[in-house]
C-alpha cells in the first residue's frame, strides 16, 4: 500500500535474496521463486494478514503482467505453537527448496524459525513479530517488515507524563515478546523521574483463576496505572476478569501498547465493554482515497476467504502484509533469479543475461 515502506524493504531484501544458499533439487524451474509463510492461520491476525498476503500477489502479477520471475507461496498453519512453526521451517527449506520465508507469527515463533533460517542462509521476513531483541544485528538473516515494540515507549512515556503519573506497573505475558519492551519502557519513564514499583509477568499458560489473583495482588499495591502488553487473547482475559473485580472503575488508569490496541476494532462487544476506559497506542495510517478503495476490496477479499466468520476490518498486520509481498517480488524481479543447476545442487541464482 504505501510506496516509502515497499521502498525501504525493497532495499532490504535485494542483498538477502541475491546472497540465500542454494538447496537440493531435481528439476529447474525457471523463473520460480518458492517461498515458505508460516502464520497461525486460526488467530485474528493471521487471518488478516492470510487475506492480505493472497490480495498482495494478485495484485502485483495483475499489474506486472511482463515479469519474468514469479512468487509461488507455501502456506502453512503453526496454529500458535513455535516447535511446530520451526519442523515446518524445516520441512518449507528441505522439501520445497524455499528461498524466503515470510513469518511467522508470534516473535517467539520467530526465534525458532530465525535461527533456522540463519543457519540455511535464508531469510525470515516478519510483518508481525514485534519483539525488540529480534534483530538482524543478532540474526542476520532475519528481516523485520514492521518496526519493533521499541517503537512506541516514548508515545507511552508521553501519555503518563501528560498525566502526571510517576509510578506505573507493566502487566505482560512472561514470553520473549512480553518481556522484550520492558528494558525500553524503564528507560523512557526514567527520563522524566517516574519509575515501575512492580513488574506483573503473567505465566502465557496462566488460567483464568490464576490470572485473576494476580489482579488481586496488583489491587492490594498502591500503584494504579498499568501499561498491558500482551496478545489479543490474553488480553482479553485480563480485561474480563479486571472487570469482573472492579478494576476497570475510575480508581484506576489502563494503557494498552499498541499489541493490543492496533486491533481493538476486531474485539467482540463482551471484550471491548470490559476494556471501556482504557487509554492506548496503535499506529496511525492517514485516510486517503487509494486507501478507502483498497479496504473496500479487501473486506470484500476476506469475506470470500472466511464465508463462516463475521467481518474483521483491515488492520496494521494487513497493510504490512501486503508491502511485504510487493517488496519481495519486487526485490526477485530485480534480482533476476533464475534456477542454476549443477551436480544436483540448487545454486545461487544467477542474473538473466538479457
Amino acid at each position: 500500500m504505501d510506496g516509502a515502506a515497499r521502498a525501504t524493504l525493497l532495499v532490504l531484501f535485494l542483498p538477502f535474496l541475491s546472497l540465500s544458499v542454494a538447496q537440493n533439487v531435481t528439476q529447474s524451474r525457471a523463473g520460480i521463486l518458492d517461498v515458505g509463510v508460516i502464520l497461525h492461520l486460526k488467530s485474528l491476525v493471521g487471518k488478516i494478514a492470510r487475506t492480505s498476503i493472497l490480495m498482495a500477489m494478485e495484485d502485483f502479477y495483475a499489474v506486472h503482467r511482463n515479469y519474468t520471475t514469479k512468487l509461488v507461496l507455501h502456506i502453512r498453519d503453526s496454529n500458535g505453537d513455535n516447535m511446530r512453526a520451526a519442523s515446518q521451517a524445516v520441512d518449507l527449506l528441505e522439501n520445497y527448496y524455499v528461498r524466503a520465508i515470510i513469518g511467522p507469527q508470534k516473535s517467539s515463533e520467530a526465534t525458532f524459525v530465525s535461527d533456522i533460517g540463519n543457519n540455511s542462509q535464508v531469510p525470515v521476513i516478519s510483518f508481525t513479530a514485534t519483539n525488540p531483541t529480534l534483530s538482524s544485528a543478532e540474526v542476520p538473516y532475519f528481516l523485520r517488515a514492521n518496526v519493533s515494540d521499541a517503537a512506541q515507549v516514548n508515545s507511552l512515556a508521553a501519555l503518563i507524563k501528560a498525566y502526571g503519573w510517576k509510578e506505573v506497573v507493566p502487566i505482560y505475558e512472561d514470553t520473549d515478546y512480553g518481556r522484550g519492551i520492558i528494558p525500553y519502557l524503564v528507560d523512557a519513564l526514567q527520563e522524566f523521574g517516574a519509575s515501575m514499583p512492580y513488574r506483573s509477568a503473567i505465566s502465557r499458560s496462566a488460567n483464568s483463576d490464576q490470572v485473576e489473583k494476580e489482579l488481586y495482588k496488583l489491587m492490594t499495591m498502591p500503584t494504579r496505572v498499568y501499561i498491558v502488553h500482551m496478545s489479543l487473547a490474553f488480553g482479553s482475559i485480563l480485561f474480563t476478569k479486571a472487570k469482573e473485580l472492579g478494576m476497570m472503575s475510575g480508581a484506576y488508569a489502563w494503557i494498552l501498547t499498541d499489541g493490543i490496541a492496533n486491533v481493538v476494532d476486531s474485539l467482540s462487544p463482551s471484550v471491548l465493554d470490559a476494556m471501556d476506559g482504557a487509554l492506548g497506542v496503535r499506529f496511525h495510517v492517514p485516510k486517503s482515497k487509494e486507501l478507502g478503495d483498497f479496504t473496500k476490496r479487501w473486506n470484500a477479499r476476506y469475506r470470500q476467504d472466511n464465508l463462516d466468520d463475521p467481518p474483521l476490518p483491515l488492520s496494521i498486520f494487513g497493510l504490512w502484509g501486503y508491502d511485504t509481498i510487493w517488496a519481495l517480488a519486487q526485490a526477485a524481479e530485480k534480482e533476476k533469479y533464475l534456477p542454476c543447476l549443477k551436480g544436483g545442487k540448487f545454486l545461487p541464482m544467477e542474473r538473466s543475461s538479457k
